[in-house]
């Protein structure tokens, strides 16, 4: 089974990198922003006509126009498929008003499994299950719901979470499908111009007011034939199953990525921003005043970068850093940074407090530590010898550094 990876079947930033496109996109925001508000108070009357008429086909076709000019465009593909028989849908997950979109196209409850409940839940036009708080009485309710004469059909999502739809499906749960012995898959492609579906964090709300500003969002659901459980198969087999026959109609790729990796994901996501925010800032703040809202790695690194800072004190902290978050070594980095000088001078040359240090940063370091040889050594002890002698330079000139700043004689240093 192909993989993804799980950078690619997420948007992680809500406008594009093409600059043709962000230029687009800023002729287009005042128009975006003026359709937003027009299209909430819109909204608000799409809602009110769906909750005063009565399920029927008339509300279906009425809402399903109201939508488009909301910009919520549904296009469907062999209606003909869908069979009156099948009590469980199967679909994937693009946005967060996918069971709103397949219930303009045919009668359907999807659970709310998470999240708000009460009036939020039914506003949004989830089913609430309310005696349900574990897995199995989830199944167990569920599984007498599909069972019972005259209910609409189930619609689940297996993969229990959204994705960018470009790239691959999420690994689908087995709990869906040990409800029923037959399901229709649904397939489910969205598009959408200018800015993307959906971000990882992002509410629900959040997405709602970005669908109101974007011009259109176009739904394109394709009907499958069902597929019924063979004897002997097991759920997780059903489920991998009907995973690869949607994603081969999508032309995505089936993974083994799960909604817990999402969420792990984002937690990392999420922590790499205060550590870069913390690298571009911190030129000459000093590293004991940030420390208390580090985390672990960041207070590691920020204290490798002070004592690289007691040898090399006229290069700036953001390059230090920078070059400790690739080597994770001091010894190391100390040796980077005094042979690429220049490189490390022009890295920081945008930054105000490094001015005038350029030519001491040379001076003292060309004048203190023996250079790198021009050439590499050809036998393993020539090769030893000349790295055994820069750290041996460098110890020194660190030695001769902490002596000088705490005043110490050369005999108390011993």
């Amino acid at each position: 089974m192909e993989t993804r990876g799980i950078e690619d079947m997420f948007d992680f930033r809500r406008f594009p990198k093409d600059p043709v496109v962000l230029l687009l996109l800023m002729v287009y925001f005042p128009v975006g922003i003026c359709l937003m508000f027009l299209r909430i108070f819109i909204g608000v009357h799409v809602f009110l006509v769906s909750c005063a008429l009565p399920e029927s086909f008339v509300r279906r076709f009425i809402v399903r126009i109201m939508c488009s000019v909301l910009g919520m465009h549904v296009r469907q593909k062999n209606p003909r498929s869908r069979d009156k028989n099948t009590q469980l849908f199967i679909c994937n997950h693009v946005t967060e008003f996918d069971h709103n979109i397949i219930n303009l196209l045919t009668p359907c409850n999807t659970p709310q499994l998470e999240g708000s409940t009460g009036f939020v839940c039914w506003a949004r036009g989830f089913m609430e299950i309310h005696s349900a708080s574990t897995q199995e009485a989830v199944g167990e309710s569920l599984r007498r719901y599909c069972s019972t004469d005259g209910t609409p059909p189930l619609l689940l999502f297996p993969e229990e979470d959204t994705t960018n739809g470009r790239a691959g499906l999420l690994k689908f749960s087995s709990w869906p499908f040990s409800l029923t012995g037959s399901i229709q898959p649904v397939a489910l492609r969205v598009t959408r111009p200018f800015v993307s579906l959906s971000t990882l964090g992002s509410s629900w709300l959040t997405e709602l007011l970005w669908t109101f500003f974007t011009p259109c969002t176009v739904y394109h659901v394709s009907w499958l034939p069902p597929v019924s459980r063979q004897d002997g198969e097991s759920a997780q087999e059903f489920a991998n199953k009907v995973q690869e026959l949607l994603a081969g109609e999508l032309g995505l790729v089936s993974t083994k990525i799960t909604k817990a990796d999402k969420a792990e994901h984002m937690k990392r996501k999420r922590h790499s921003v205060p550590q870069t925010a913390t690298i571009v800032t911190s030129g000459s703040i000093g590293l004991g005043f940030m420390a208390p809202s580090l985390g672990t790695d960041e207070r590691r690194i920020a204290k490798m970068a002070q004592q690289v800072k007691d040898v090399l004190p006229h290069v700036p902290l953001n390059v230090i850093t920078k070059d400790l978050a690739k080597t994770n070594c001091v010894d190391t980095t100390i040796t980077n940074l005094l042979e690429n000088k220049e490189d490390a001078v022009a890295d920081a040359s945008g930054m105000s407090t490094f001015g005038a240090s350029k030519i001491s940063f040379s001076s003292v370091s060309s004048s203190t530590i023996k250079p790198a040889a021009k050439t590499f050594g050809k036998s393993p002890a020539d090769r030893h010898l000349s790295l055994q002698q820069r750290k041996d330079a460098l110890y020194n000139f660190a030695r001769r550094r902490y002596i000088e700043k705490h005043g110490l004689d050369q005999e108390d240093s011993h």
